[in-house]
């Protein structure tokens, strides 16, 4: 049984929907959202953020967020994913191998299959290590922070597209990357110091809540996707802020997630009361917060074009609630369900059944979320969010 999801899918690199071919889309879904890392260089180990690079891709899902459908109770002639949406003239429709589906489930559960490491480009077409992840079998074959990667498997990734880097830590496309227990080879540099490493793939937990300070009596709250786990993080994070301590929520570059998930990630802010609504075929659903979220910190939301789906939901959430500021730059404008219905061969396909609308009735879909002040090109959005955070205060 599955449940509905709205997603995000790029093919080739572009998010445009409008201007992507009318196949069938296999494993676009899985594909996603490679525009935030494609602007910075970098790309993360959940395919959806700005500095790993070797897991499953993650994609919006809002599961337990309404009614799952059994295989065919539709009534669906079809007898794969692909002929299904052949004939839907869905824009967001997909079509998954069962195996790039079971990926696709296990990215949402918050794990991957890699070695640990997260990778940025630098200048000249230079690939370094950004990040090594605390217990992956990179930490433990002793690769550090800023070590540059030359090789993968004998390839050189030099001036190489971040999509085929991460093919080739992970050993093969979205979806169908090697197992667990695989072995790449790595080409490393440090300090002039060539060396290989040879590690062994394992199946990790991404980590996609990170809190840093940002300033005096200020907290940076970043989230790049929304997974198993994400609204907790955030949750634990707002209870444990100093009293004023104000609060920087960063969603740029987000591509969405779990909605359950950013709900809660709306019920650490929020004390109850609606986050959003959406049509499931002929029926409207909503999603409502939990109570005794922090209503008392002054907060500002970080949004950008690459703020997509989930993440769109939750900053309109709190936007139309009054309980953030929004900074930034309109938003990618992704607002529609999917629901997922397996066929009787195992494959998966998706079709649209609604859209997302926020407290006010607002809706997302090709819309986006406007900020309440928008940030001038060359001028920076965290000096920008500081600024107006400043002069918030506390709440009431």
């Amino acid at each position: 049984m599955f449940a509905p999801r709205g997603s995000v899918r790029t093919v080739n690199g572009s998010a445009d929907g409008e201007h992507r071919p009318r196949r069938i889309l296999r494993g676009a879904g899985l594909t996603l959202v490679f525009v935030a890392a494609l602007a910075t260089g970098a790309v993360t180990e959940s395919w959806g953020g700005v500095t790993d690079s070797d897991a499953s891709p993650v994609s919006p899902r809002p599961l337990g967020a309404g009614a799952e459908r059994h295989p065919g109770e539709d009534g669906d002639g079809a007898h794969d994913a692909e002929e299904l949406v052949s004939r839907s003239g869905d824009r967001w429709s997909a079509a998954y191998t069962a195996r790039e589906y079971e990926g696709l489930r296990r990215a949402l559960d918050g794990e991957y299959v890699g070695v640990g490491v997260s990778v940025r480009r630098v200048a000249a077409g230079r690939v370094e290590v950004a990040r090594v992840q605390p217990g992956s079998p990179a930490e433990e074959a002793g690769l550090r922070a800023g070590d540059r990667l030359l090789t993968v498997d004998g390839t050189e990734v030099a001036d190489r597209p971040v999509t085929d880097i991460v093919a080739l830590l992970r050993g093969g496309p979205p979806g169908e990357g090697s197992p667990p227990g695989s072995r790449v080879v790595l080409g490393l540099d440090r300090d002039g110091r060539s060396w290989r490493e040879e590690l062994s793939r394992a199946r990790l937990t991404m980590e996609t809540v990170t809190v840093s300070p940002a300033g005096p009596g200020v907290t940076r709250i970043r989230i790049d996707s929304f997974t198993k786990g994400s609204g907790d993080a955030v949750r634990r994070a707002a209870d444990r802020l100093p009293p004023d301590e104000g609060v920087l929520l960063d969603l740029r570059g987000n591509s969405g997630g779990l909605v359950a998930e950013a709900t809660a990630a709306a019920s650490a802010f929020l004390d109850g009361g609606l986050v959003a609504t959406y049509g499931d075929g002929g029926a409207q659903r909503a999603l409502y917060a939990e109570p005794g979220g922090n209503t008392e910190s002054p907060l500002v939301v970080l949004v950008d074009g690459g703020t997509m789906s989930a993440a769109e939901l939750l900053a309109g959430a709190l936007q139309d609630r009054g309980r953030a500021v929004v900074v930034g730059n309109r938003t990618f404008g992704k607002g529609s369900v999917q629901v997922p219905r397996e066929q009787p061969d195992g494959s998966v396909a998706e079709l649209t059944v609604g859209q997302y609308t926020t407290p006010a009735g607002r809706t997302v879909e090709r819309e986006g979320i406007t900020p309440d002040l928008e940030v001038r090109p060359g001028d920076s959005a965290l000096d920008e969010a500081r600024t107006v955070l400043s002069g918030l205060g506390p709440r009431p």
